[in-house]
């Protein structure tokens, strides 16, 4: 069984239906699972919050509002706030500081063993950290 931790871009991938991410989900094995956290959900709805009023932005919350429902969003635990302040300090040391909210989603997978769905290569800083990108 394998987990996947879903970036922010791996979940807007989802929702704006692009081929590969959307087939690379429906592949999972069953016993796989693909999960959130609180930050990309926060990141999905700040990027909508932003949008003009109109049929896109309702669009993309209705596929929003499809994906939260279907997809576990879990939260940040102490286990995950430990993580954070290691991989931040190793990150800071090594000159290759990360967004704070990468940082967090980072140490979530981390935690969890997940591999991070992701096209963002900024978290090849994260020592350990095991990433996917579905895009290709």
């Amino acid at each position: 069984m394998a987990t996947y931790l879903l970036d922010t871009n791996a979940l807007s991938a989802l929702m704006n239906e692009e081929p590969r991410p959307v087939a690379r989900a429906t592949a999972l094995h069953p016993t796989d699972r693909a999960v959130i956290n609180t930050v990309v959900r926060g990141e999905i709805l700040y990027g909508l919050a932003r949008m003009p009023h109109g049929r896109r932005r309702r669009e993309l919350e209705a596929k929003a509002a499809h994906y939260f429902a279907r997809i576990p969003c879990e939260g940040i635990s102490e286990a995950v706030a430990d993580v954070y302040a290691r991989i931040k300090l190793d990150c800071e040391q090594n000159g290759t500081p990360l967004d704070e909210n990468d940082l967090w989603i980072a140490a979530a997978a981390l935690e969890r063993g997940a591999a991070l769905v992701t096209s963002d290569t900024d978290f090849g800083r994260v020592s350990g950290l095991r990433t996917e990108d579905w895009t290709r």
